[in-house]
C-alpha cells in the first residue's frame, strides 16, 4: 500500500500462530479439543479420542449420580440449591466442550484464516500493529486462565476443606463434603477411603472443567482481537489512500480495490466466529445469570456465620464468573465499533483528493460499515458492555426474590 519498509522474511506465518495462540493450546489439548493444523497420525488421533472419551466419562458419570442426589436424596430447598450452582457450573462447561469438539473443523479454517492473514503482511508497520493485537490476545489468555481456573479450583478446595459429623448408631465419623455429592444407594462416599476418592475425582472435575470454560472463552477472545488487528490494519490503508492520489486514479483505484476486499475478508473472519460461539455464548450468558444468581445467595446465607474460607470461595467464584461473562460482552463491544469506525475513517478520509469515479467507491464502505456487525448469544442477544450490566443486574434481581422465598 505504500513504500513503508518490508517485514523480514525469516518471520513465517506458523511462528506468529503459535504465538497468538499458545495459551490456547495449552488449555484445550489436555482434553483433547484443540484442532491439531496438520493432519494427525493415526496414533494421534486414537490418544485424542482417549482423551475426549476419558473427561467425558470423568465429567458425565459423576454429573448424572449428582442429579439422582438432587432428585431423590436431598430434603430440603437449600440442600438442593448448594448443589444445583455446581451443577450448572457442569452443564456449561460440558456446553463448551461440545462447541469445541463440534465445530473442531471451523475452528481450524479460522486458524488457517489467520495464518493466511499473518503471510500478506508485507510491512513493518502492518506487523507491528498485528503483534500489539497478538500480545494483547495474550494477556487476555492469560487472565482467562487465572480466573477462571483459580476460581474454580478455589472453590473446589474450599468446599473439600469443610466437614460433616455424621452418627450411624453408637459411632461419630468425620467426613468431607463434595459440591457434588453422589446418590448414596449407588456408592457412599462418605466413608474412608470412597470419601478421598471422591474428593479427588471432585477436583479432577473441576480441573477439567475449568480447561473447557477458559479454553472457549479465551479462543474466542483470542479470534477477535486478532479480527481487531486485521482491521487496524485497514484503517492504515485507508489512510493512505489518497496520499499523493490526486493525479493517479489507476493507482489509487487498485488501492480502494485492496481495501474493499480486505474488508470482506475480515468480516467473512467475523462472520465465521460467530457462527461457531453464539450457542457457547447463549449458554454463558443464561448460565452466568443464575450461577451469580446462586453465589450471591450462598454468599449471603452464610455471611452471619463468618465461615472466611467459604466466603472467600464464593466471592472469588462470583468475580470469575462475572469476569468470564464480561470478557464475551467485551469483545461483541470492541468487535461492533471496530466495524463501525472503518464506515467514519472512509468519511474521514481526504476522498476529495481522489478522481470521482474513485471516491464513489467509498460509500460502499460506509454503507456495508453502517450495517452493524454483532456478535450475539443464540442469535437473540447482542454481546456489550449493555448487556452484561444487564446480566448484573437481573443476578441481583433474582438473588433478592430467592433470599426472600426461602429465607
Amino acid at each position: 500500500m505504500s513504500n513503508s519498509k518490508h517485514a523480514p522474511e525469516r518471520e513465517t506465518p506458523q511462528k506468529h500462530i503459535d504465538y497468538c495462540l499458545q495459551f490456547n493450546q495449552w488449555f484445550l489439548k489436555p482434553i483433547g479439543a484443540w484442532p491439531e493444523i496438520n493432519d494427525p497420525s493415526p496414533g494421534c488421533k486414537i490418544m485424542i479420542l482417549l482423551q475426549i472419551f476419558i473427561c467425558t466419562s470423568i465429567i458425565a458419570v459423576p454429573t448424572v449420580t449428582c442429579i439422582l442426589y438432587v432428585l431423590l436424596e436431598t430434603e430440603n430447598v437449600q440442600q438442593k440449591l448448594s448443589t444445583i450452582g455446581p451443577l450448572l457450573n457442569r452443564f456449561m462447561s460440558s456446553m463448551h466442550y461440545w462447541v469445541l469438539l463440534k465445530r473442531s473443523d471451523d475452528i481450524h479454517k479460522l486458524i488457517r484464516h489467520m495464518e493466511k492473514d499473518w503471510s500478506l503482511v508485507q510491512r513493518i508497520d502492518e506487523r507491528e500493529v498485528m503483534l500489539q493485537h497478538a500480545k494483547f490476545g495474550r494477556f487476555v489468555t492469560i487472565i482467562c486462565g487465572i480466573m477462571m481456573q483459580g476460581g474454580c479450583l478455589l472453590f473446589g478446595l474450599g468446599q473439600s476443606m469443610r466437614t460433616a459429623t455424621i452418627t450411624i448408631g453408637n459411632e461419630t465419623f468425620t467426613t468431607h463434603l463434595t459440591t457434588c455429592p453422589i446418590y448414596s444407594k449407588i456408592i457412599d462416599t462418605r466413608f474412608t477411603p470412597l470419601n478421598e476418592v471422591a474428593i479427588v475425582l471432585q477436583n479432577v472435575i473441576i480441573l477439567i472443567i475449568s480447561f473447557c470454560t477458559a479454553g472457549g472463552c479465551s479462543l474466542a477472545a483470542a479470534f477477535a482481537i486478532h479480527a481487531c488487528g486485521q482491521l487496524n490494519v485497514l484503517y492504515m490503508w485507508l489512510h493512505e489512500l489518497v496520499e499523493n492520489q490526486a493525479t493517479e486514479n489507476n493507482k489509487a483505484r487498485q488501492k480502494l480495490t485492496a481495501i474493499v476486499e480486505h474488508h470482506l475478508r475480515i468480516l467473512s473472519f467475523i462472520s465465521q466466529l460467530e457462527s461457531i460461539m453464539h450457542k457457547a455464548a447463549f449458554v454463558e450468558l443464561t448460565g452466568c445469570t443464575i450461577a451469580l444468581c446462586l453465589l450471591g445467595y450462598y454468599t449471603v446465607t452464610i455471611w452471619e456465620a463468618l465461615d472466611t474460607a467459604k466466603i472467600t470461595s464464593y466471592l472469588f467464584s462470583y468475580l470469575s464468573m462475572s469476569f468470564n461473562i464480561f470478557i464475551y460482552c467485551y469483545i461483541g463491544e470492541i468487535v461492533t465499533e471496530q466495524c463501525k469506525l472503518v464506515g467514519e475513517m472512509a468519511y474521514m478520509t481526504d476522498w476529495y483528493n481522489l478522481h470521482h469515479t474513485t471516491a464513489r467507491g467509498l460509500i460502499l464502505i460506509i454503507a456495508r460499515s453502517n450495517n452493524v456487525v454483532k456478535i450475539t448469544a443464540g442469535k437473540i442477544f447482542h454481546l456489550s458492555i449493555a448487556t452484561f450490566g444487564d446480566v448484573i443486574r437481573t443476578s441481583v434481581v433474582y438473588c433478592n426474590f430467592l433470599r426472600t422465598m426461602t429465607m
